[in-house]
């Protein structure tokens, strides 16, 4: 098979990358028409201001907080909220005992309540519930969560005590925590009288006592055994789509849960005992700030530390359960304090200077090209421009799918990425010109000179994109802002070289300007200093044309005069004599 002549493959690589950008706009254009995505980016909290939550620590009596235990709390707190999509946002300690948590923008309800529900993550047995449920654990670890029948607590009174454990010591000491043995005379007649609207969650319940509580919605209350599985023994949690033995989807959602070490051998050893007990005690709780968030019933022993959640969960649903087990276990449980809006730190006026920054750097960019590289500049000027509109499309795509926020670190981010940009056409024009230099044709030199320049490119690129990757992982806040901007454009560079920057020169090398080496194409062999190294010369089509003709010309007249030489010598030799006297 024939190969593709180069300018077909030019026209291709143009081709393609008009796909890609017809397909970012299409992206964003259906963000816009859905209700969830903008033409603009969002801003983040240095550029457009938030929301400002104060969380207070919940101690018992003579309990203190450590700088550790905040710590921890920061980067939990922290993990949830980018699981929630949110980008730029600052959490911070005060005092040595709150946490400062600012959002920017105005946070929805899902990330507020996983802000919010910041107590510790329990798995409790459950004793007693209110109303029959029909959870189940399947054989292959799979739970199911129903939607639980309602109660009627009408006529009970209330009580304040949302969560208090028994008043009594157990007549008979109970052998587990799922022992009946646990629920004192007082505890029953708490549970019975409690309401679900009461439930107060600035008391931290006793790990080792039995708690009543409620399912989050208020539809099933609770006697719930003592803690047996801490969520600090969670090693990840997601959600997904169950599958078949044969790996087909079933459509139905679920959460998957993965334990430590410590966690799966508890586990096991619960599920053993629950999968042996009826009613109620069938059930495995899972509590979080001090409500009831999923009880499951066991159906099988699992061993493994891998359990499944399923039941009534659509996409979303399963999602926020999944944050709440993977980012639920604080060391401390929180209250929130206050919750105030707060207006932008640096503000509009900031990110101008940042713009006009940016736009002086592209100006001198475009004059160094203009100058250095006559009208070749120009290409360095459309491929700048093409870039542009690709990260621009990107950016915003990042926002609205990711929650990603535009900060005043991004914003410099995206400066520097200027002179990434830049330099990698500049290598490129360099090596084209070297191959003029040393006589090659402006054709080859193009071809020659991109095989040359792209590995120099690659490896530029791939030591900025591993520098942007390492601060992006290690880094937070707005340093992560500029990392990723500087990773995406640094992507996008190598993008655009290949697919723009090359083609077009592939296809200016074939044109009367830039092909005949005109003085302002930037591109005259004459004014780079070409040499002759052995192989042919650089030379305009007109002029070796012209030069064909003049060659024969001086060709035919040395053939002449070459002829009349021999005739001469012949002539002379005929009437000569020689130095004897005698004829020749």
């Amino acid at each position: 098979m024939a190969k593709s002549s180069p300018t077909k493959k030019a026209w291709r690589s143009l081709s393609w990358l008009g796909v890609i950008i017809v397909g970012l706009i299409v992206a964003n254009g259906a963000g816009v028409l859905t209700g969830g995505g903008s033409w603009t980016p969002k801003l983040a909290l240095d550029l457009e201001g938030g929301t400002q939550i104060i969380l207070a620590p919940k101690l018992e009596s003579g309990q203190t907080v450590s700088s550790e235990q905040l710590n921890q709390a920061v980067s939990i707190i922290r993990e949830r909220i980018d699981a929630a999509g949110v980008s730029e946002s600052e959490i911070n300690t005060q005092g040595g005992q709150n946490i400062v948590v600012s959002i920017p923008g105005t946070p929805d309800d899902a990330t507020l309540n996983r802000i919010q529900s910041s107590a510790k993550l329990e798995f409790r047995p459950v004793l007693v519930a209110s109303a029959p449920t029909e959870d189940s654990v399947g054989a292959d670890g799979s739970t199911a969560t129903p939607t639980p029948g309602a109660t009627d607590d009408a006529a009970a009174p209330e009580t304040d005590a949302a969560t208090d454990p028994a008043a009594e010591t157990p007549a008979v000491a109970p052998t587990d925590a799922s022992d009946l043995n646990n629920i004192t005379p007082a505890l029953q007649e708490q549970f019975d009288s409690f309401q679900c609207s009461n439930i107060d969650t600035s008391v931290v319940a006793p790990a080792g006592e039995p708690l009543i509580t409620c399912e989050a919605d208020g539809s099933v209350k609770y006697i719930l055994g003592p803690v047996e599985v801490s969520g600090e023994n969670i090693s990840d949690a997601t959600n997904g789509q169950v599958t078949t033995q044969s790996g087909a989807t079933t459509g139905e959602w679920a959460v998957n849960i993965v334990f430590d070490g410590a966690g799966t051998k508890s586990f096991a050893d619960v599920t053993t005992r629950l999968s042996g007990l009826e009613g109620a005690q069938n059930q495995f709780a899972i509590v979080l700030d001090g409500r009831v968030i999923s009880a499951p019933r066991t159906l099988a022993v699992i061993t493994d530390g891998k359990p499944q959640i399923t039941g009534s969960f659509d996409q979303d649903t399963s999602k926020a359960l999944a944050d709440q087990l993977k980012f639920g276990a604080l060391p401390i449980s929180f209250t929130v304090q206050s919750q105030d809006t707060i207006s932008a730190t640096l503000g509009s006026t900031q990110l101008q200077s940042g713009l006009i920054a940016g736009l002086i750097g592209l100006i001198l960019v475009v004059l160094y090209s203009l100058v250095q590289y006559r009208l070749l500049g120009l290409v360095t000027v459309a491929s700048l421009a093409v870039a542009a509109v690709i990260t621009y499309l990107l950016i915003t795509l990042l926002s609205w799918r990711e929650g990603y926020r535009l900060s005043l670190a991004g914003v410099a981010g995206l400066i520097v990425a200027i002179g990434i940009t830049a330099d990698s056409f500049i290598v490129y024009f360099e090596r084209v010109r070297d191959e003029l230099r040393d006589g090659r044709g402006l054709v080859s030199s193009v071809e020659s000179g991109w095989k040359r320049a792209i590995r120099t490119i690659i490896a530029s690129d791939t030591v900025n994109f591993l520098a942007a990757a390492v601060l992006f992982i290690l880094a937070v806040g707005n340093v992560r802002g500029f990392a990723l901007t500087l990773g995406l454009t640094t992507l996008v560079d190598l993008l655009v070289v290949a697919l723009f920057t090359h083609p077009t020169l592939q296809l200016l090398a074939r044109t009367k300007f830039f092909g005949d080496g005109h003085k302002l194409s930037g591109l005259d062999p004459r004014a780079l200093g070409a040499v002759y190294r052995g192989r042919a010369q650089f030379k305009p089509s007109s002029e070796v044309a012209s030069r064909k003709g003049s060659s024969s010309s001086k060709e035919a007249v040395k053939r002449q005069t070459i002829a009349e030489r021999k005739a001469a010598e012949l002539i002379g030799t005929g009437s000569g004599k020689s130095t004897d006297g005698k004829d020749s």
